[in-house]
């Protein structure tokens, strides 16, 4: 079953437009990986989905139910990591993670267990019970991502996930988005960084002016050169037209 299927999506800014007839889905078990440069439209189609931004048109499904008629229970089972962490500076970090998991619907026991376990996985725990106001940048990225995680979501939208991490930081990141779509788990994840999506990609599609424009291959070789040539092909069939 299709986790997640949006078409036909437009946004407008006044006159600049962020989404232009986007199609894409992610299937369970799937890493769905979109890529782009700044601007592109991965972060509007991410909100969009999660209903921070309002379209003018399209449609969303999401875990095989319309958008507009997700409940609870059905945002229950989505996490996500849009634009900034979910950190509520005066809460320490496993705080933090707790609050998310009950937010999901997850019972005060079961909360603190999960959020133990992501802390942990995210090596937070030296700084458990820290407030969040107080940690560097990057664990406030690990944070979020903890939050993301702690409720064993069928469907996650991470933006930008590696934004701030140390290089240990991205290796944890990879192994919880991996053990997730292992798990059935359906992964749209946007990124800058080519060769690290590749890693654990199913699908790679390239995002520009709004639009899917193509999907490249995690496997090939030289994924930079092939993800400008087809920007560049984009844009000189839109000058001639």
């Amino acid at each position: 079953m299709t986790a997640l299927a949006v078409a036909g999506l437009r946004k407008s800014y006044g006159g600049l437009v962020a989404l232009d007839d986007m199609d894409l889905d992610v299937e369970h078990g799937e890493v769905h990986a979109i890529v782009g440069l700044n601007g592109a439209g991965k972060t509007t189609l991410m909100g969009s989905v999660v209903g921070q931004v309002e379209l003018d048109s399209g449609q969303i499904t999401v875990l095989g139910h319309d958008r507009a008629d997700c409940g609870r229970s059905v945002w229950a089972k989505v996490g996500h990591f849009i634009e900034y962490p979910f950190a509520y500076p005066e809460l320490t970090v496993r705080e933090n993670v707790v609050a998310a998991a009950r937010l999901h619907g997850l019972s005060g026991t079961d909360a603190g267990r999960v959020a133990d376990t992501w802390v942990s996985h995210f090596e937070l725990d030296r700084w458990s019970d820290r407030q969040a106001r107080t940690l560097s940048l990057g664990n406030t990225q690990r944070v979020g991502l903890s939050c993301a995680f702690a409720h064993d979501p069928d469907l996650l939208i991470l933006d930008e996930p590696t934004n701030a991490l140390d290089p240990a930081g991205v290796l944890l990141l990879r192994d919880a988005i991996v053990e997730r779509a292992q798990s059935g788990t359906a992964v749209l994840v946007s990124s800058h960084h080519l060769d690290e999506v590749a890693r654990i990609a199913d699908r790679i599609s390239v995002v520009h002016a709004g639009r899917v424009i193509g999907r490249l291959d995690p496997h090939a070789i030289d994924l930079e050169r092939a993800f400008f040539a087809m920007l560049h092909s984009f844009d000189a069939g839109v000058r001639a037209s």
